[in-house]
């Protein structure tokens, strides 16, 4: 079994790629949306802004855990911030 992204298959490695942008659209739009800063998210939520950028960027994924500490913050579901739809 695969322990490194480097050794995964390389469609799925660019699937997930797809997903961390996705969801890091659907995030920075609700923030956008509510008139929320970074900071002002990353505050709610217990994020660091750091974090915050990478992941609106698609640069990195979140903690299970920082899904639905995020998703709190911005009175939301998950399943709105992992919806591949949201941004049509």
């Amino acid at each position: 079994m695969p322990t490194r992204p480097s050794q995964n298959n390389p469609d799925r490695v660019a699937e997930w790629e797809h997903r961390r942008a996705m969801v890091g659209a659907n995030i920075r739009a609700l923030r956008v949306g509510r008139g929320m800063t970074q900071e002002e998210l990353a505050l709610s939520s217990g994020v660091t802004r750091n974090v915050l950028i990478d992941v609106e960027h698609g640069k990195r994924g979140l903690l299970y855990e920082r899904l639905f500490d995020i998703a709190e913050a911005l009175q939301v579901t998950v399943a709105v911030l992992v919806d591949d739809q949201a941004g049509d």
